[in-house]
């Protein structure tokens, strides 16, 4: 019998499982993708999330391949607005880095297999969940190219930690119902060269239209993301290019694009995160809206506060009084940063030209009062997030 059963191998999935197996613990990871994504739609490491990584050795490395963000400006039509540094906050890593996703699973999964090759499973798909009240016994079949024959497999373990995303099949074997809203904001993001002079800077353009913003990608890479008026499912990296273009009057080459997504938001909660044997992390639990970049990052550090208390229960501890801390500070921390995406959206939503000009004084003058810039920047850093990381 395993010790844990972890389902999904996303960042979250693979940051836990490096955990427990770090403490001798017996883990399978179960993904039903038989290969990891090459998509990044997650690009930022925000301190407490680079601090997590630290604890399975892949920080350094991290920090090596991404780029450094240690200030944001924002302007508006052409002129500056304000800026914040991130650099003067205290934090050990006082940044926030800027690395694609895939680039990140890809050193989990590495470590991961560097102390048990046979952690991770692919290709199988959970259909079914039974919590036996000692142990819990999930049921998985293969997925199309998995090569297996068809044949169900089963896998019992002592602990199972669903950690399989905002759609999670262990969430729903759970039975736990989730709240929450979904918004009216769309957007339209791509990566392309980057041929402007911003460097390592991100730059929030506030226009009347609404958002465009820019982060800066290893590769001299920048991903360009914009609020748009619907979905754009179909759009074209041309289209993205104009509107680029014509909100900002910088010029990215369409002809160079890496990655094309459009998206929508919503916000969802589940009721609890505990069940039994069985614990949620990550979007499984909360799913935030990704404008601020804070929702990987929330699922690492859930992983980082679950893996003790998982280690402490299963060499015999009572964790009872853990346990329901770990789930009310952590849906806490969840709201906060769901709180903060939100704020993020409406700032960027299209106003009418002289609301914008109010708001943009507003926003200059704040930003100049060191107290107020430093409350500003913790939270877009999530510094409060390195709180109990210690």
């Amino acid at each position: 019998m395993l010790d844990v059963a972890i389902v999904g191998a996303g960042p979250v999935g693979l940051l836990l499982g490096a955990l427990l197996l770090q403490e001798g613990l017996s883990v399978r990871i179960l993904e039903q993708r038989t290969e990891r994504s090459a998509h990044s739609r997650a690009i930022g490491i925000h301190p407490p999330g680079l601090a997590a990584l630290a604890r399975v050795g892949i920080a350094e490395t991290l920090t090596g391949d991404g780029v450094q963000i240690t200030r944001g400006m924002a302007s508006s039509g052409g002129t500056h607005v304000a800026g914040l540094r991130f650099d003067c906050l205290g934090a050990t890593h006082p940044f926030i880095l800027a690395v694609p996703q895939a680039r990140t699973e890809e050193l989990l999964e590495a470590r991961v297999a560097g102390m048990d090759p046979s952690a991770l499973v692919r290709g199988c798909k959970i259909t079914s969940m039974h919590d036996a009240g000692s142990s819990v016994t999930l049921t998985a079949a293969p997925t199309a190219g998995a090569g297996s024959g068809g044949r169900k497999v089963t896998f019992s373990a002592r602990l199972v930690v669903g950690a399989d995303g905002a759609r999670s099949t262990v969430r729903a074997e759970l039975g736990i119902a989730t709240h929450g809203r979904d918004y009216p904001d769309t957007y339209l993001m791509g990566d392309f060269p980057d041929t402007g002079t911003d460097g390592s800077t991100a730059v929030l353009y506030l226009e009347p239209g609404g958002i465009v913003e820019s982060f800066p990608l290893p590769g001299r890479l920048r991903r360009w993301v914009v609020h748009t008026d619907a979905l754009l499912k179909g759009a074209t990296s041309g289209e993205l290019a104009t509107l680029i273009r014509d909100r900002t009057g910088a010029r990215v080459d369409a002809e160079a694009n890496g990655m094309l997504s459009a998206f929508g938001v919503r916000s969802r909660m589940a009721d609890r995160m505990v069940s039994g044997r069985a614990v949620l992390v990550g979007d499984a639990a909360h799913e935030i809206s990704p404008i601020g970049g804070q929702g990987m990052n929330l699922g690492w550090l859930d992983a980082a506060a679950l893996a003790p208390i998982i280690t402490a229960a299963l060499r015999g501890e009572t964790t009872g009084i853990r346990l329901q801390q770990f789930e009310k500070t952590r849906m806490a921390a969840a709201r906060r940063a769901a709180r903060q995406a939100e704020v993020n959206m409406v700032l960027g939503r299209p106003m009418p030209a002289s609301f914008l000009k109010a708001r943009n004084r507003v926003l200059g003058s704040l930003a100049g009062m060191k107290p107020v810039h430093d409350f500003v920047a913790g939270r877009f850093t999530m510094q409060w997030g390195l709180h109990g990381l210690g």
